[in-house]
C-alpha cells in the first residue's frame, strides 16, 4: 500500500525585483503601477511514491525545493499544479519547536506542542516523563523555555513528536542542532519506529544517512533528476557537486 503519492507537483513563488523600504519608495511604487515581480519555480513536475513502512530519503543542493516539497506533502503549502495523496496520520517535523512559547515552562510547552500534533492533554501528561528522559533534560522540566539552549529546545520538540503515534513522519533536516551522540540516538529511534511500521519521508544533506537508513531515495533539483537505490542517488549527487 502506498503511504504517499506525489503526482506532477509544481510550485512557484513571486520574487520582487525591486525594493520599497521607505514610505516614499512605496508611494512611488504604487503610483508607477506597483512592485514588479518575477516568477520563481521552486518545484516543477515532481512525481514519486512512498510505500507504507518505507524510509524514503530526499537529497539535493540548497535551493533545490526540498523544504517546499515536504511542506506541500505535509499540507502546509498548496501546490500550484499536481496532486498529493497521503494515507494515514502525518506528523511533520519541519523546523523543530515552531510554536514554542519561551515565557512558558518546559512542561507547558510540551503540552501545547503535543496538542498541536494531535495528542490529548492526558495522553501527553502520561508520557511527559518519557519525553523528558529521551530529551535528556529531566532536571529542567519546570524551567522557562527561554533559559534553555536552542539544542535543548530541539531535543524537547523531537522527543514530543515521536510520542504522537504517527503513521507517517515527514522530517526536514531534523538534527541540524544537537551533539553527535544525540543525533545518533534520534536516527536510531526513527529506525526503530520504522521497524514498527511508521513510514518516514526524510530530507538530509548527509549522504551517509541516506545510504545507511533509507530504502529508496531521490535527488531533487526543482525536478527529480535521479531516483531509486540510495547508493545510485548519492553517486549522482556527488557528480552534480563535482561539476561546480
Amino acid at each position: 500500500m502506498r503511504a504517499i503519492e506525489v503526482s506532477r507537483v509544481s510550485k512557484k513563488f513571486k520574487i520582487p525585483v525591486e525594493r520599497a523600504d521607505t514610505l516614499f519608495e512605496r508611494i512611488v511604487s504604487v503610483l508607477s503601477g506597483g512592485l514588479r515581480y518575477k516568477e520563481f519555480w521552486a518545484l516543477k513536475d515532481v512525481s514519486f511514491e512512498v510505500e507504507e513502512g518505507e524510509i524514503f530519503g530526499i537529497i539535493g543542493p540548497n535551493g533545490g525545493g526540498k523544504t517546499t516539497l515536504l511542506s506541500i506533502v505535509a499540507g502546509i503549502l498548496p501546490p500550484d499544479t499536481g496532486e498529493v495523496r497521503v494515507n494515514g496520520k502525518v506528523v511533520p517535523i519541519l523546523g523543530l519547536g515552531v510554536g514554542f512559547n519561551p515565557e512558558l515552562s518546559v512542561k507547558d510547552n510540551v503540552i501545547i506542542y503535543g496538542t498541536i500534533m494531535g495528542l490529548r492533554k492526558n495522553e501527553i501528561e502520561k508520557r511527559f516523563e518519557e519525553i523528558l528522559q529521551f530529551a535528556e533534560i529531566e532536571e529542567f522540566k519546570d524551567a522557562k523555555l527561554k533559559n534553555l539552549s536552542s539544542g535543548m529546545r530541539a531535543r524537547i520538540a523531537f522527543s514530543t513528536v515521536i510520542n504522537t503515534n504517527p503513521d507517517i513522519i515527514i522530517a526536514d533536516e531534523i538534527l541540524a542542532v544537537g551533539d553527535i551522540n544525540f543525533k545518533k540516538k534520534c536516527y536510531k529511534k526513527l529506525k526503530e519506529m520504522n521497524e514498527e511500521g511508521v513510514t518516514i519521508l526524510l530530507v538530509s544533506h548527509s549522504t551517509g544517512v541516506l545510504k545507511k537508513i533509507c530504502d529508496r531515495a531521490a535527488l531533487l533539483k526543482r525536478s527529480i533528476i535521479e531516483f531509486g537505490e540510495p547508493k545510485k542517488v548519492v553517486r549522482k549527487y556527488k557528480r552534480l557537486h563535482a561539476k561546480k
